[in-house]
């Protein structure tokens, strides 16, 4: 059994953890050990191949995959040390001189069970899906059910598709996204069922994964029922009324092979549980002080373990400043005392922006065209460069742009002015990879390609095989589908060893 003893330690090397990795050390702390129960750091964002991270932390558009490598480098850049194929298994605080130290019982492949010692622990264990059990769906439970992360994993990371007559229950983010990239891989995505009468999805996503593919969303819609044995054959759908039970006469059965579902995430804290934490039944994570610290004195929250978060560079921002808190704490140390339990308030500003946060999720926004007096016409429609989805009005005559109002930022104005004459999106899939530590190679357009380009530019890719090794930003395909803009390698894969 290995021991050994560190100023900090993180449970978690997704975003969260990267970033308080990284601001432990800008702020003085130089002994840290990230654990990861993953087989490479990145967490979540490794499978989230679509585009619309990193415009707040680098001021760029990125995929998951690139956002992750560029904080995955910058650790290893400061000398920050990590487990791979580590589990925590349980943290225990402890008094030890007159101080609150921290005993923390990891499993690891590589040096086995482990008892590491630390002044101050940061939890980012992200958050996960919820049960597919809690959905009380009548029916059986036959083959071609699966979470929408499931989905996306098995799609962006294994190269496998779950199926091909596709019915998604839920518009949480994670389903929308699922939906346009079924739908780019050659599924027939049937209908997203929605049980609130609004979207739980950002404007963006129903804008660039439903409506560009005229996929359809009901809302006040849920499966009242699977049909199938061996393999899913079809759900019942039904309408709800206002306290969300089924309307009789209502029913509509769908024929399919795969349910999605894509009910919610929850943060993931089971061994925030089982430390004894202070918990929140409004976020499902831990109360924290506004410096981020738990009810365990030197436990430190960030990103979405503490809640689900819209956009991880705010996850990233949250991290640096636990990151920034945890130092301070260790600084001061032998100073706190011996009081083994914190009471943050769970009513705090804090903790209710954090509840806000989660309640008030709607994706819906006007989008139509009005023709005016003097026959211009003006577009009302959601801008979908960033997640804050400000709403646009375009006012186009004679087919050009004459004014452009409701818009943030630059990037707003040159959104709309396409989308109202001539749209383009960047593209995101994957190929193959021969001679790689990894089978598959998620790429994208290097800049947005006009919207009719997509499924052609997607064909010329469709059975292509790269040799390993391949960088990010390597060059794929040149000037895909004749548009003059390139595919682009958004994962660096070596060689086999």
């Amino acid at each position: 059994m290995q021991n050994r003893s560190y100023e900090a330690i993180i449970v978690g090397g997704g975003p969260a953890g990267l970033a308080a990795a990284l601001s432990l050390k800008e702020n003085g702390i130089d002994d840290i050990l990230i654990l990861e129960r993953d087989k490479e750091l990145g967490g979540i964002l490794n499978q989230c191949i679509h585009n619309g991270f990193g415009l707040q932390t680098f001021n760029e558009e990125l995929t998951g995959p690139e956002y992750a490598a560029r904080y995955i480098r910058m650790a290893g850049e400061a000398g920050i040390r990590y487990q791979l194929n580590t589990m925590v298994m349980n943290i225990e605080p402890s008094v030890e001189n007159g101080c609150i130290m921290k005993t923390v019982t990891a499993m690891s492949s590589e040096f086995g069970m482990q008892l590491l010692k630390c002044k101050s622990v940061i939890l980012a264990m992200g958050c996960r899906e919820k049960a597919r059990g809690s959905l009380n769906i009548p029916g059986y439970r036959p083959a071609g059910i699966y979470s929408a992360g499931t989905a996306q994993k098995f799609v962006n990371i294994d190269g496998f598709m779950p199926g091909r007559e596709v019915v998604i229950l839920g518009s949480g983010d994670i389903g929308l996204i699922m939906a346009r990239r079924m739908t780019l891989e050659g599924a027939r995505v049937k209908l997203v069922a929605e049980i609130m009468p609004y979207s739980g999805g950002l404007k963006r996503n129903i804008v660039q994964c439903l409506d560009d593919f005229n996929i359809p969303l009901r809302l006040s819609t849920t499966v009242i029922e699977i049909k199938g044995n061996k393999r899913i054959e079809a759900v019942v759908t039904a309408r709800v009324d206002e306290n969300l039970k089924p309307i009789p006469g209502t029913e509509e059965e769908i024929e399919c092979d795969t349910l999605l579902l894509s009910v919610g995430l929850i943060p993931e804290n089971e061994l925030s549980r089982n430390m004894g934490l202070t918990m929140s039944k409004a976020t499902r994570g831990a109360v924290v002080s506004d410096d981020l610290e738990t009810s365990c004195p030197g436990v430190f929250a960030c990103g979405n373990v503490l809640h689900v978060h819209d956009l991880v560079d705010n996850v990233s921002k949250e991290a640096v400043a636990a990151g920034r808190n945890a130092a301070l704490y260790i600084q001061t140390f032998e100073d706190k005392g011996a009081d083994l339990v914190n009471s943050p308030d769970p009513d705090s500003p804090l903790m209710k922006k954090f509840a806000a946060r989660n309640a008030t999720r709607n994706g819906l926004s006007p989008n139509e065209a009005v023709t005016n007096e003097d026959g211009s016409v003006t577009h009302t429609l959601p801008c979908i460069t960033c997640p804050a989805g400000c709403t646009i009005n375009v006012t186009v005559r004679d087919g050009k742009v004459t004014k452009v109002t409701g818009n943030s930022c630059d990037r707003g104005e040159i959104y709309a002015k396409n989308e109202v004459t001539a749209p383009v999106r960047i593209v995101t899939s994957n190929v193959k990879v021969t001679g790689g530590n990894k089978d598959i190679l998620s790429v994208r357009t290097a800049s947005p390609i006009p919207r009719e380009k997509i499924f052609d530019s997607l064909n010329a890719i469709r059975n292509l095989k790269v040799t390993a090794p391949v960088s990010i930003g390597d060059i794929i395909v040149k000037n895909v589908a004749n548009t003059g803009i390139d595919y682009i390698a958004t994962t660096n894969i070596s060689v086999m060893a």
